[in-house]
């Protein structure tokens, strides 16, 4: 009997049906055996995955060094406590339930204002980490708008809540089991700068990145600690060969969410060695001498290749107080101190005195003067001005008719009056400009000053006033506009002392890579007199011996004379006005030994009367000292402490110690140069030098919460909490201890 046609349709559709039901139980079967079988590896990694951390580890810096190796820069470590705040938020999550929540203001991409809510990152600290840290009597106050600006913007990077700790305290953290998520002990290296203030304006200091989000490598690590960065000078200007390459950090998590310990490092790569032109000795030797005055700068260099042997700015600063951060309060009076210890003031430009001679001098020469003379009555009118001349604003004498030489040794400013205004400007700064007068020199330093060569396109640009004869007449002795820095003056007198070349002066010797490999830094010549201005060695000798006749004849350079070593120099006395009081600047240049030169230096003075009686002696100290370490003299470095700036004006230094005789004091000694000053120079405010920031700690704030208990834990519920019975009311006098006793009963039992 046939099967009805309804049946058949009916049989098909279960047929049908039963393939569908088939073919997905099929694909959930491949489904699985892919997700469990051929993925397995992939999810296992993952969940070993999130139960680590990667803490990227900051690269570790070079050495600083001096020309001979001595370490004057080098690492050492930092213990700290870090919190890592996302496992400080989810961790309480997890244990307490919903994290209480602060809200804020804070601008959009656009710059609109908008609500915003976040954790309360410091409520969380405050209730679960420091009563902990209390018990173990380790915690110390912090700064809450500090905490939660880091946590708002640097989420990545751990939040150092203590740092260098002493080993007391480090044990007391290492040995305990703190039991706290996202807090960890970190060791770090941090710099540590061998002789403390010595060549600080040199070295330089170092701090974090200013803007971390902006780091390439930021999202490669679950926490990101950034590494360290050159604020000033050397560690600035060669920051990326002192850095190396990071490392990496792999925590272990534990159940509970807590860090327990790591499980794995990759150690970052040092950085390169640098090696410095500056001789340590030297340097300890410049400095010393320095800090018999308040407000002064030296720099000493061999004019052979313009190499940097020491250069020394007082006041001045130890920059360990910024490792690893200094308090907000201490940088505040640092960087307000009436002095400006911050400044390098062998790099800020003054006005030179009569140190600039020796530029006027070789300007007269390009000019066929070598054998002109010129006669000081005393000084010399330009218009309705008269220009005196020192000797008669002192004692109202006169130099009567002079020479070169002669007007060199005496530094005659009437003689250099007449002397430039013959020459003419436009000679002055054509030698200025071989010399390096005028622009920057480019050495490895940050804040270095030009300077100002004028010109009368420079006067009429600046000033709209056209040049005048009195203005060359002032230049010509390194008055009105002219502005010249200790450095620059140096490197005259270097060119002087080696007949004519300008070298560019030079910080740098030599870069030591971590494999050995070392790359020298050549020397470089900016200029020439005998190339770019036409002089002979004849002519430049001329120059020469009158900067010798000033220190070994009878001129104002007598007291930088040094037994047994033949010494040229040059003094120099300028006007100057601070805020509004009279602050001259006394100098001296000088090069030695007179036949064969190893050293020329300059030296500035502020506040000082007269460049032979206050800058002389000090440059005769360096010389004296320096050279006699090829006799095997030892300084025997050691550690200095700041340089104590003030406003006190020097009218004589005087190394009692010095073998240089009493009697060769000079008894004709120049002040400063009595050229007409206009009212906006005696009513100059003091400049302050704009330095980069280091790590600043912001002072500790009373943000402390009133409760200090800890946050009751959220309790839990499970599935047979729906068929428990309810407890009777017990009367209002039971305690609490009594009720948490009461069985608890079932509906079924």
């Amino acid at each position: 009997m046939a099967r009805p046609k309804k049946s058949s349709v009916l049989d098909f559709r279960i047929l049908c049906l039963a393939a569908l039901i088939l073919a997905s139980l099929v694909a959930i079967g491949v489904r699985l055996w892919f997700v469990q079988v051929k993925m397995a590896d992939y999810y296992r990694s993952r969940i070993q995955g999130s139960s680590e951390v990667t803490v990227r580890i900051p690269s570790v810096r070079g050495e600083i060094r001096d020309r001979n190796g001595i370490p004057l820069v080098t690492n050492r470590p930092s213990y700290e406590v870090d919190f890592y705040l996302p496992d400080l938020v989810s961790g309480y999550r997890k244990q307490y339930g919903q994290p209480p929540i602060v809200e804020f203001r804070a601008k959009d991409a656009n710059g609109m204002l908008h609500d915003r809510k976040e954790a309360d990152i410091v409520q969380i600290v405050d209730k679960t980490i420091i009563p902990r840290l209390e018990q173990l009597k380790v915690a110390e106050p912090y700064n809450s708008e500090r905490l939660r600006t880091h946590f708002r913007n640097n989420t990545l990077v751990p939040f150092t809540y203590r740092e260098d700790l002493d080993f007391s305290t480090f044990s007391k953290f290492a040995e305990k089991d703190l039991g706290l998520p996202g807090v960890q002990v970190n060791v770090r290296p941090v710099r540590k700068y061998m002789y403390n203030a010595m060549a600080a304006h040199l070295l330089g200091y170092v701090g974090t990145a200013r803007d971390i989000n902006k780091l390439p490598d930021i999202k490669d690590f679950n926490f990101y600690e950034p590494d360290i960065q050159g604020k000033s000078n050397v560690e600035f200007y060669l920051d990326d060969a002192l850095r190396g390459k990071p490392g990496k950090r792999i925590l272990k998590k534990n159940a509970k969410n807590q860090l327990e310990g790591e499980k794995e490092v990759i150690q970052p790569t040092p950085g390169a060695n640098v090696y410095l032109t500056i001789d340590a000795r030297m340097q300890y030797i410049t400095e010393r001498a320095l800090r018999a005055v308040s407000r002064a700068a030296a720099v000493v260099v061999d004019p052979n290749n313009g190499q940097i042997l020491a250069m020394a700015s007082v006041p001045s600063y130890d920059p360990n107080k910024f490792i690893p951060a200094i308090s907000a309060r201490d940088w505040a009076v640092l960087k307000d101190a009436d002095a400006d210890p911050l400044t390098n003031r062998a790099i800020s430009a003054f006005a030179p005195g009569s140190t600039y001679k020796i530029a006027t001098s070789l300007a007269g020469l390009t000019k066929g003067l070598a054998k002109a003379s010129f006669t000081c009555n005393g000084g010399v009118s330009y218009g309705n001005t008269f220009m005196r001349c020192w000797i008669f604003s002192e004692h109202g004498g006169t130099h009567g008719r002079q020479t070169l030489t002669e007007a060199i040794m005496n530094s005659c400013d009437a003689f250099f009056y007449q002397y430039g205004n013959a020459a003419g400007i436009d000679a002055i700064d054509a030698v200025g400009k071989t010399l390096g007068l005028g622009e920057a020199s480019g050495i490895e330093l940050t804040n270095e000053s030009s300077g100002i060569l004028p010109s009368p396109t420079w006067l009429r640009t600046t000033h709209d006033e056209r040049w005048s004869q009195g203005q060359t007449a002032n230049s010509s002795i390194g008055q009105g506009y002219v502005l010249a820095t200790p450095l620059q003056m140096a490197m005259v007198a270097a060119t002087v002392a080696n007949g004519g070349v300008s070298y560019q002066p030079s910080l740098i010797h030599q870069i030591q890579e971590p494999d050995g490999t070392s790359v020298r830094r050549p020397e470089k010549i900016r200029g020439d007199l005998t190339k770019m201005n036409n002089l002979t060695p004849d002519q430049i000798e001329l120059v020469r011996k009158g900067m010798w006749r000033v220190v070994n004849d009878t001129g104002t350079g007598a007291r930088a004379k040094v037994p047994g070593v033949t010494v040229a120099g040059k003094t120099g006395t300028a006007q100057a006005w601070t805020d509004g009081e009279k602050d001259d600047n006394a100098w001296f240049i000088a090069f030695a030994p007179y036949d064969h030169p190893k050293l020329a230096l300059a030296v500035l003075v502020q506040g000082g009367k007269a460049g032979g009686e206050v800058a002389a002696p000090i440059a005769a100290k360096i010389i004296e000292e320096s050279l006699a370490l090829e006799h095997g003299y030892d300084p025997d470095i050691k550690p200095l402490d700041p340089g104590i700036g003030n406003f006190k004006a020097v009218d004589r230094v005087d190394f009692k110690n010095s073998t240089v005789p009493a009697q060769l004091s000079s008894t004709d000694d120049e002040t400063s140069d009595s050229t007409p000053a206009d009212e906006e120079q005696k009513q100059s405010k003091r400049k302050r030098t704009d330095v980069a920031e280091p790590d600043i700690r912001p002072d500790a704030d009373s943000h402390r919460v009133a409760s200090r208990a800890e946050p009751t834990p959220e309790k839990r519920h499970n599935f047979f909490d729906f068929f428990r019975r309810k407890p009777k009311e017990e009367s209002q006098g039971q305690q609490p201890a009594e009720q948490q006793q009461k069985k608890h009963h079932f509906l079924f039992f």
